[in-house]
């Protein structure tokens, strides 16, 4: 059984599946899906269309370099069959999803790291935007506890314009 890769979008195309389009100078291109077909009818580039592995790969959503990627390659060469080699292969082929799997949490967790501390940032802010919306103006106003600290931004542009709007 041969498991093709779609052309615009790379994903695994099995066999029966999907659709195959033969242009004139004889290469062939597999696409999983219509959708597929229709982008590359219509001259889309992979690379501009957010939904590929292609543009995840080129903005660093994924993972790129890997040496887990060397054994997903296309091999011609046909190998005489051992039962031996056969059970090691497939026991490999479970070693290697595994770290394939550790390679793309650990390279997921990295490309998140900033994110929870800049969320909780944008949180605080809008809580003292609307800190009205959660408390009672009256019970702010009695217990200056509950109110969050100020936080202080310079905003010397601004002042520089009303300056040379006056004169």
């Amino acid at each position: 059984m041969r498991l093709e890769k779609c052309w615009f979008c790379s994903s695994t195309v099995y066999p029966g599946h999907g659709i195959q389009f033969v242009r004139n100078d004889a290469k062939i291109f597999r696409f999983c899906r219509s959708k597929c077909h229709k982008n590359f009818k219509m001259k889309r580039n992979p690379r501009k269309v957010k939904w590929t592995k292609a543009y995840r790969r080129l903005h660093g959503k994924d993972m790129t370099q890997d040496s887990t990627f060397e054994f997903e390659r296309k091999r011609n060469r046909p190998e005489r069959y051992d039962r031996n080699l056969a059970e090691n292969t497939l026991k490999a082929i479970k070693k290697i999803d595994k770290i394939r799997v550790a390679r793309e949490e650990r390279h997921h967790k990295l490309r998140m790291k900033g994110k929870k501390a800049k969320e909780q940032k944008e949180a605080a802010i809008e809580l003292e935007q609307g800190i009205h919306l959660v408390k009672a103006p009256s019970v702010l106003a009695q217990d200056q506890s509950l109110t969050l600290p100020k936080i202080k931004v310079k905003v010397q542009a601004q002042a520089e314009e009303n300056q040379a709007m006056e004169e």
